[in-house]
């Protein structure tokens, strides 16, 4: 087990009252950690730490209301977790997606950045210093997405937010192992996954379709990754793998070193191309 992941510690979750941030709390309560949870929607948030203490009686919830693009709120929710003890973990899971172009709907814009960037920086911002200050080991954990990574078209603001993230939690690592082994960062990267998210309206009720994995999964996939030592906690799905996210994500690379047209897997010219270059790639059984 990784060491930020141990009982009595407390871990914050940002975005904790559904989808990944709940499933990430969830297993982290069977760690025995302090849960310090915080999501915009009071009323859900309530209902989710209903529905985590009938699974796990024993959990200790602290929950924070408040929209996490707001500074007293981060000041807020970083008081609340040291109050609680040494804190181990910080999940940046928090984001939203918005549909804007590269020259539509500057407001759109602004939210989601504010949402799935800027509220992670400045968590960081007030969160390291603390961190590097305790004995005890501690991980921070920020939320990327392979959108960031391959940055498909449809949604430039969505793919823009998460592929600054990934080069900040890049960055974040890189100066933490500079001067100590005690504080880690991580990026999870989830694949298709049954989240409120992915599909609106869904609740804790609501069947999964074969095709994505589960949030429960993710945050599974999260703790191993950790545990092994990784920085990239890659998450892939019932329908594509590990496999053909490889070859997708090399084919973006290749565009900047052959200098083809940029996003050129989905360029008409190289269409045939990169269909023969993930074309013996099967995709895994659904489950």
């Amino acid at each position: 087990m990784h060491p930020a992941i141990r009982p009595d510690a407390v871990a914050v979750v940002t975005g904790a009252a559904a989808g990944i941030g709940y499933a990430i709390a969830a297993r982290l309560a069977t760690e025995k950690m302090i849960l310090v949870m915080c999501d915009k929607d009071g009323h859900a948030l309530a209902a989710a730490a209903g529905r985590l203490q009938s699974v796990t009686p024993s959990a200790r919830l602290v929950l924070v209301t408040g929209d996490i693009a707001d500074d007293a709120v981060q000041q807020r929710l970083h008081d609340e977790a040291f109050e609680h003890g040494e804190v181990a973990m910080l999940v940046n899971n928090a984001a939203i997606t918005r549909s804007a172009g590269p020259w539509e709907a500057p407001e759109r814009w602004r939210t989601l950045m504010e949402i799935n960037f800027w509220s992670a920086l400045r968590l960081q911002q007030l969160f390291v210093p603390r961190l590097l200050a305790q004995v005890g080991h501690s991980a921070i954990v920020n939320l990327g997405s392979k959108e960031g990574i391959t940055t498909p078209p449809g949604n430039a603001a969505y793919a823009v937010s998460k592929a600054a993230l990934r080069v900040l939690t890049e960055q974040l690592a890189h100066e933490l192992r500079q001067g100590t082994d005690r504080v880690s960062a991580h990026l999870l990267i989830p694949g298709y996954t049954f989240t409120p998210m992915n599909f609106p309206g869904a609740n804790a009720a609501s069947v999964k379709p074969p095709a994505p994995w589960s949030a429960d999964q993710v945050a599974q996939r999260m703790v191993e990754s950790m545990s092994a030592g990784d920085f990239y906690l890659f998450c892939q799905d019932n329908e594509v793998s590990r496999e053909l996210d490889q070859r997708r994500m090399q084919w973006s690379a290749d565009d900047l070193i052959l200098n083809r047209p940029a996003l050129s897997r989905w360029h008409p010219d190289y269409r045939e191309q990169f269909a023969a270059w993930v074309g013996d790639v099967a995709p895994p059984r659904a489950v």
